[in-house]
């Protein structure tokens, strides 16, 4: 009897080591797995499985500040998104001559979606529908059109604010369309666009999304040799004006905000130069499109 129980004593040991050992490598999977997920989310500008060409630098992982909203990333662009206005007060991606020289070939999108990262509800096609306002893109389609989950994520209603038909279409389309050109010709850009959330709006439609008064638009070029940044805010309503008369800072774009584009993205002395100045002369503007718009 005594050496039936010390056997089974020394069996309930053995058996007692094997969970143990196995709760502990159940720990370490569960924890290289969770640490694995939290790195590939921390990534803002390139967050990604792309290829060797098109990787970017140690700056891929950064994030402008939040005012007003909390911030969503998504694979291809990241967004701020204020529940109160059922908007991004920003979006912010990275633009690449590879990406634009891609074609994709399935069909957009027929209709906007909801974001599957944004909790309760956001804006719908109810909001939208007989509004008289158009589903403006704030992250262009054009410019994820390099990828059929990327495109499909830029029909998100996160990524939608209410924008006048004739601005939409309009000075708005003839500014991304200049942007497009100006990722060709400076091989990566860094792009963040927006509604002015702190200042008050044109009234609501549907359930509560409010009609911005105007958009930003901040591009910056950190490629050598001649960093440079440009920006924009541009009403939301037709105009007839000249694009470049609607450049302005950096730093006028972060008062009228509140938000910090670039803090730590690059030394101090070098971000005030930049944002400090339109830098209008050093991107060249599209006539083509300029004449586009206005019927020419």
């Amino acid at each position: 009897m005594n050496h039936a129980r010390k056997g089974n004593g020394a069996g309930g040991n053995i058996i007692r080591v094997g969970i143990f050992a196995a709760l502990i490598s159940g720990l370490f999977f569960v924890f290289e797995w969770f640490t694995g997920e939290a790195k590939s989310a921390g990534s803002m500008w390139s967050n990604e499985r792309i290829t060797p060409a098109d990787t970017v630098d140690d700056r891929s992982y950064y994030l402008p500040s939040t005012h007003l909203g909390v911030a969503i990333t998504h694979d291809y662009y990241s967004l701020s998104y204020v529940r109160e206005h059922k908007q991004a007060e920003w979006v912010a991606y990275m633009l690449t001559r590879s990406r634009l020289e891609k074609t994709l070939e399935t069909k957009r999108p027929s209709g906007f979606t909801k974001d599957p990262k944004l909790l309760g509800r956001g804006a719908s096609d109810t909001d939208y529908k007989n509004s008289g306002y158009d589903r403006g893109h704030l992250v262009p389609a054009a410019d994820m059109d390099f990828s059929e989950k990327a495109l499909q994520a830029s029909f998100y209603y996160s990524n939608i604010s209410p924008q006048a038909h004739d601005f939409n279409t309009g000075i708005w389309l003839e500014l991304e369309t200049n942007v497009r050109s100006w990722a060709k010709r400076n091989k990566k850009i860094y792009v963040i666009t927006g509604p002015i959330l702190t200042e008050p709006g044109k009234g609501t439609i549907g359930l509560g999304v409010t009609i911005p008064t105007s958009f930003y638009k901040v591009i910056l070029d950190l490629s050598e040799p001649g960093k440079k940044g440009i920006a924009f805010i541009i009403p939301n309503e037709i105009t007839y004006q000249p694009l470049p008369d609607f450049v302005v800072s950096i730093d006028e774009v972060e008062s009228r905000t509140g938000l910090n584009f670039f803090k730590d993205l690059m030394p101090e002395d070098v971000e005030k130069e930049i944002e400090a100045h339109s830098n209008k002369d050093v991107w060249p503007f599209s006539q083509s499109a300029h004449n586009r718009r206005m019927g020419r």
